[in-house]
C-alpha cells in the first residue's frame, strides 16, 4: 500500500510539473504573440510624385497589418534630404533620383536595405483646354511658349529638365521664362491653373491630373533615368517594421498600384 502511495504520489507530481511547463509555455507564447501586435508608427519620408501611389498602398498595408499606422511626409526628394540632415525623425525614405539618395547614404541610410524601386518618365503639359500649338520640347525654346513651370534645382524633376534642355542646347532661353516650382505638385499645379503655357512633371503626376494634357515624351537620351531608389534610415526606431513596409512596396498588390498610375516598377 505504501508503494502504491508513492507511486501515486510520484505521479501526481510528474502530471503537475507538466501542467505547470505547459502553462508557461502558454503565457510566453501569449506574451509573445501581444508584443508582435503591438501598435507602432512609421514615418515615410517621400517624393511628392509618390503621393497618390503610397496613400493607396497605406490602404492596402493596414489591411495586413492593422497594427502599424503609416504617417508619410510628401515634399521634393531635394528638400526631404535637407530635412533628414538636420535631424528629422524618419524611417523611410523614398527619392525621386539617385542624387539625394546617395548625398546621405554614408550617414544617414541602412546600405543593406537600399533598393531602386520605380523608374518615372518626363514629360511635357499643357493646360488641357490650351490652343498652343505646343507639341515638343523643341517647341518650348522659341515663341510658342512665354512661360513655362519646372521644377528647381534641388528638385529631381528640375534636375532632369536641366539635363533635356541642355540636350538640347536651349537651357539658357528656358531659364529666361522659367516659372519655377519647389516640387513636381507645385509645377503640375500652375499649368493646371493655367498660370503657365507648359510645365515638365513625371507622366505619372499627369496621369492623376484633371486638367492638363500631355503633348510629349523627353527622348531617353536626354537625361538620365528618373530611377526612384528607397531606404530604411539608420536612425529608425523601428527598423525592422520598417523593411517589411519597404519590402510590401515590390508585393504583387502594391506593384499593380504603382502600374496603374504609370510607374514602371524595377524588378
Amino acid at each position: 500500500m505504501k508503494k502504491n502511495r508513492v507511486n501515486l504520489f510520484t505521479a501526481f507530481n510528474g502530471f503537475f510539473f507538466l501542467l505547470l511547463l505547459a502553462l508557461t509555455s502558454f503565457v510566453m507564447a501569449a506574451g509573445e504573440a501581444k508584443k508582435a501586435k503591438e501598435k507602432y508608427s512609421l514615418t515615410v519620408f517621400a517624393a511628392a510624385s509618390l503621393t497618390e501611389a503610397l496613400n493607396e498602398i497605406a490602404t492596402l498595408y493596414k489591411a495586413s497589418a492593422p497594427e502599424a499606422t503609416i504617417t508619410f511626409n510628401f515634399d521634393s526628394s531635394g528638400k526631404l534630404q535637407t530635412q533628414i540632415e538636420n535631424g528629422a525623425e524618419a524611417d523611410l525614405f523614398l527619392s525621386a533620383g539617385q542624387k539625394q539618395m546617395d548625398a546621405i547614404a554614408a550617414t544617414y541610410i541602412d546600405s543593406a536595405t537600399r533598393k531602386d524601386l520605380l523608374v518615372n518618365q518626363v514629360v511635357l503639359i499643357l493646360p488641357k483646354n490650351s490652343k498652343k500649338p505646343i507639341k515638343s520640347f523643341e517647341d518650348c525654346l522659341g515663341d510658342k511658349v512665354s512661360l513655362i513651370a519646372i521644377g528647381n534645382s534641388s528638385v529631381p524633376v528640375g534636375q532632369y529638365t536641366e539635363e533635356i534642355f541642355t540636350y538640347l542646347k536651349g537651357w539658357d532661353k528656358i531659364t529666361a521664362k522659367a516659372s519655377l516650382g519647389t516640387n513636381v505638385k507645385e509645377v503640375l499645379a500652375q499649368v493646371e491653373s493655367g498660370s503657365v503655357d507648359a510645365g515638365i512633371v513625371y507622366a505619372t503626376d499627369a496621369a492623376t491630373a484633371k486638367n492638363v494634357k500631355v503633348v510629349a515624351q523627353a527622348p531617353k537620351e536626354s537625361h538620365k533615368p528618373a530611377v526612384y531608389p528607397a531606404a530604411v534610415l539608420k536612425k529608425s526606431a523601428q527598423p525592422k517594421e520598417a523593411k517589411a513596409f519597404l519590402d510590401f512596396l515590390s508585393t504583387p498588390k502594391a506593384t499593380a498600384v504603382f502600374k496603374k498610375i504609370g510607374f514602371e516598377v524595377v524588378k
